[in-house]
C-alpha cells in the first residue's frame, strides 16, 4: 500500500519565506507569537516602546541558529513611528507579508460610567484603536501594489462579551473588530485579508498588573471562571491562533473575529450559580 505523502509534516515551516511586524512584540501576546512566528520560518520586526526589553529579546532571538529578527521602537499612536516602522522593514527585508496589530493597554478599570476618568479613555481609544488602525494603514501601503498580504489584530473578548471591562476598553476592542470588518471589504479587492483574534482572559503582564494581583492568583481565577475545564490559557493560544491566520493554511480566511476563550463567550452561568447557591441554602 503506497503512503500519501502529500500532506506537510507538523513540522514544517508554515511562514517560510514571509515578512512579519508584531506590534507590542516585547511581551505578552505579542512575544509568544514573535518566538512562534521565528520558529515557523518568518522573518519577523519586533515593534515595542519598550527598548530594554525588546532590545534583550531580540538578542536572545538571534543567538539562534536562524532566526531573522530585528527590532524597532514604534509608539503606534505617532503616524511617524508607524511609518517609519514599515518603511524599515520593507526597505531591509524587500516586502510585508503579515502586519499584526497587537499592541494594546487596558487602562483604568473602574468600569461604571460615572468612575470613567476620560482622559483614560482617550488614551485607551489611541493605543488600542488609533494605533490600530495606523498599523493597517501603512501596511496596506506596502501590501495593495504586492497584492498580496494579512493584517492581523488583537482584539478582546470584550468585544462580543459586556458588563467585564471598563467602558473604554470595551469601545476600543468593539472598534477594533469594526475596522476588521470594514478593511476585509476594501483590501480584499487587492487580495489582502484581515482578521482578528479576540483572546478571553489570559493572565498576561497586562492583565496581572490591571488585576493588582499575583499571576498564581489570576491564573486561578481564570480557572474557576472558565467554560472549559482542565485547560489554562496561555499567551500560545494566542500565537498558535495568529499563526494560522497569518498562514497561507487560512487563504480563504477573512473578515473572521476568531474569539479564543475557551467558550466563555457563549456561556452565561448567573442562573446556575444562583439556582446552586439557592440549593445549598436550603
Amino acid at each position: 500500500m503506497q503512503m500519501n505523502n502529500s500532506s506537510p509534516s507538523p513540522f514544517a515551516k508554515r511562514l517560510h519565506g514571509k515578512v512579519a511586524i508584531v506590534t507590542g512584540g516585547a511581551s505578552g501576546f505579542g512575544e509568544s507569537t514573535v518566538r512562534l512566528f521565528t520558529k515557523h520560518g518568518a522573518k519577523v520586526v519586533i515593534a515595542d516602546v519598550q527598548d530594554e526589553l525588546g532590545t534583550s529579546f531580540c538578542e536572545e532571538l538571534l543567538s539562534k541558529p536562524g532566526n531573522v529578527v530585528m527590532y524597532v521602537h514604534c509608539d503606534v499612536t505617532i503616524d511617524s513611528d508607524v511609518q517609519n516602522l514599515v518603511d524599515t522593514t520593507v526597505s531591509k527585508y524587500g516586502k510585508l507579508d503579515i502586519m499584526f496589530n497587537n499592541a494594546g493597554i487596558s487602562g483604568e478599570s473602574d468600569i461604571t460610567i460615572l468612575g470613567s476618568d476620560i482622559n483614560n479613555l482617550k488614551r485607551v481609544i489611541e493605543v488600542n484603536a488609533f494605533g490600530s488602525f495606523l498599523g493597517a494603514k501603512h501596511a496596506a501601503r506596502a501590501m495593495i501594489p504586492a497584492k498580496n498580504g494579512v493584517i492581523l489584530f488583537t482584539s478582546s473578548v470584550s468585544s462580543v462579551v459586556a458588563g467585564v471591562t471598563s467602558h473604554a476598553y470595551a469601545m476600543s476592542k468593539h472598534s477594533v473588530v469594526g475596522l476588521m470588518k470594514n478593511l476585509c471589504v476594501e483590501l480584499g479587492e487587492h487580495g489582502i485579508r484581515v482578521n482578528c483574534i479576540s483572546p478571553g482572559g489570559v493572565a498576561t503582564p497586562l492583565l496581572v498588573n490591571a488585576m493588582g494581583m499575583e499571576k498564581k492568583v489570576v491564573e486561578d481565577v481564570l480557572s474557576a471562571s472558565g467554560t472549559l475545564k482542565g485547560v489554562m490559557p496561555t499567551v500560545e493560544d494566542v500565537a498558535e491562533a495568529a499563526l494560522y491566520l497569518g498562514s497561507d493554511e487560512a487563504k480563504f480566511v477573512s473578515g473572521v473575529n476568531l474569539v479564543v476563550d475557551g467558550g466563555y463567550s457563549i456561556t452565561n452561568s448567573s442562573w446556575p450559580t444562583v439556582v446552586k447557591s439557592l440549593m445549598s441554602s436550603t
